[in-house]
């Protein structure tokens, strides 16, 4: 048995879903599995034997349940398929028919459960999810038909097909089950679904995460119906990010809009398979100007891979996180005046003060000599600080050091004048 359905088997009725509205009441009458689960199952050789074919003969079994208990115990039937392929499949890919050999007159239907196909009958005269009663130390024994639709997938092959019940009535280890060939044998392979981060950083005015979601095919067939592809984004915290997300398609980027919070990706033509090689879809993401972060956070990015018609139940779900930072503001370029600094009133012109900015400004001086003047050039950075030339804050030191110099001088003619008096 395998482990998928295994699994399927390990589930109470309780979440059973089916695709056909045969069992939508059975959840209230499942009992917890205990002393009540003793029932045993057997399944005998199919006739005629050979692998099934798509469209072909069906095979006839007789399934024959057992309580070896002196009390009557309920029987919910339950027949899981367990495909081995890529494809899930649909309600017409399997045939299925169930007759009473020893049993009350039954009536069959098909459904599913978390997109697995699914066979369930009971009696005639009674309601869809009613069982039958296997009295106590007895038995009941029906005569089960399977075969194949025509358009069972070509890129599934063998199944496995396991009895037991939906209300847990059968023991541990009492399901019994058969593994039905499927011609011509072919090698299954999977569908393989990968994110790849190609670059992240400033593109333009925004801050941009590239993807490429890819998708591969492996072994024989193809699917035969076109796969869909939906991306979901979160985050941390309950702020708005505002995502804007785009897809190459047709060579340019277009936008995706989101409907229940799910953003479609252009379908994948049926027919893929593992000639079709890799398929690839790039992505792009960036926040939007109404985002409410505020500094660099990691987005998830999962997609979800379904058959786009019939069984739509998740073929792949795959995740991927990456860094995003919110849209930088641009620097203003105009300059600012530190208004708690006063304006020497010497200065013929204001030095600007450079506005603040996240990235710390580089600015370069550069002193340049012609003759006896001397001119400093301030080069401003990109913060939007302008340059400075001509006179400045040291014209007040010149025209302080002349003043000096005037007044040594009078002080030297004053000292030789003196002296001449008194000779």
């Amino acid at each position: 048995m395998s482990v998928r359905t295994a699994a399927a088997i390990a589930v109470v009725a309780g979440v059973v879903t089916t695709l056909l509205p045969l069992s939508a009441t059975a959840a209230s009458a499942a009992p917890a599995a205990g002393d009540h689960a003793v029932l045993r199952t057997e399944m005998g050789a199919p006739v005629p034997s050979g692998p099934l074919t798509r469209g072909g003969a069906t095979e006839t079994f007789d399934l024959t349940v057992k309580n070896p208990t002196g009390k009557a115990v309920e029987y919910k039937p339950w027949l899981l398929l367990d495909p081995k392929g890529p494809s899930l499949l649909q309600e017409d890919d399997i045939v299925f028919k169930v007759e009473a050999v020893d049993a009350p007159a039954t009536k069959s239907a098909i459904g599913g459960q978390d997109g697995e196909w699914q066979g369930m009958f009971s009696p005639s005269a009674e309601e869809p999810d009613s069982g039958f009663d296997i009295p106590a130390n007895g038995k009941m024994t029906w005569k089960v038909t399977i075969g194949l639709g025509a358009n069972y997938p070509t890129n599934n092959g063998d199944f496995n097909l396991t009895a037991t019940s939906y209300n847990n009535s059968v023991a541990p280890g009492g399901s019994d089950s058969h593994l039905f060939k499927v011609g011509p044998q072919i090698k299954t392979g999977e569908l393989k679904t990968w994110f790849k981060q190609t670059s992240s950083g400033k593109d333009g005015q925004e801050q941009r995460a590239y993807l490429d979601l890819h998708h591969q095919a492996t072994g024989d067939g193809v699917f035969n119906v076109p796969l869909a592809t939906s991306l979901t984004l979160s985050h941390p915290g309950e702020q708005d990010a505002d995502f804007r997300l785009q897809a190459l398609i047709d060579g340019r980027w277009q936008d995706l809009e989101a409907k229940d919070s799910r953003y479609e990706l252009p379908r994948i033509a049926k027919g893929f398979g593992a000639a079709s090689g890799v398929h690839t879809q790039p992505l792009r993401l960036s926040l939007g100007k109404n985002t409410k972060l505020t500094k660099r956070t990691i987005i998830t990015m999962e997609a979800e891979v379904r058959q786009a018609e019939g069984n739509t139940w998740p073929l792949k779900t795959v995740p991927v996180r990456f860094p995003l930072v919110p849209i930088t503001e641009p620097a203003p370029t105009g300059p600012t005046t530190n208004p708690t600094t006063p304006t020497n009133p010497t200065t013929t012109a204001p030095s600007p003060t450079a506005s603040p900015s996240s990235t710390s400004a580089v600015r370069q001086a550069v002193a340049t000599t012609t003759g006896n003047s001397s001119v400093t050039t301030t080069t401003g950075s990109s913060t939007g600080s302008l340059a400075s030339t001509g006179a400045g804050s040291s014209t007040g030191l010149y025209a302080g050091l002349a003043a000096a110099l005037l007044a040594l001088g009078a002080a030297a003619a004053w000292l030789g004048r003196r002296s001449r008096t008194s000779a």
